[in-house]
């Protein structure tokens, strides 16, 4: 799993919620471009990635994503700070399988990361 966000903090608080999870395997990536290099060099079963990142935007970094032939069916959630609907559409637009808006618990989590991983499992032959 590939947690980015530009902020330290929020992805100390996003590796606390997955390990409370059961999740162990996690990487780390401040930025789009760290996260596709990331990408490259091993293979991520999900992104939680935040929306409103820089250098790199959010819409720049799915794309980026989506249009790598090893990368694009990598499964990602964007996290959002708030529910913006123009915002939800520009990330459906771009990629995203699912997004979740801060601040969201543990159970919330679980439940965006089980529909994504069910759903992604389910289209690959």
């Amino acid at each position: 799993m590939l947690i980015v966000d530009d902020r330290a903090s929020m992805r100390r608080i996003m590796r606390g919620l997955l390990a409370h999870l059961g999740f162990h395997a996690i990487e780390e990536a401040e930025g789009g471009r760290d996260a596709i290099d990331k990408m490259r060099e091993r293979k991520i079963s999900l992104v939680l990635a935040e929306f409103d990142m820089a250098p790199m935007s959010g819409t720049d970094f799915l794309k980026a994503v989506r249009a790598h032939t090893l990368l694009k069916d990598t499964p990602v959630i964007v996290t959002m700070a708030e529910a913006d609907r123009s915002e939800i559409v520009a990330a459906r637009d771009a990629g995203a399988n699912s997004y979740i808006v801060k601040p969201f618990d543990a159970a919330a989590l679980k439940q965006k990361i089980d529909a994504v991983l069910t759903a992604s499992s389910l289209a690959t032959p």
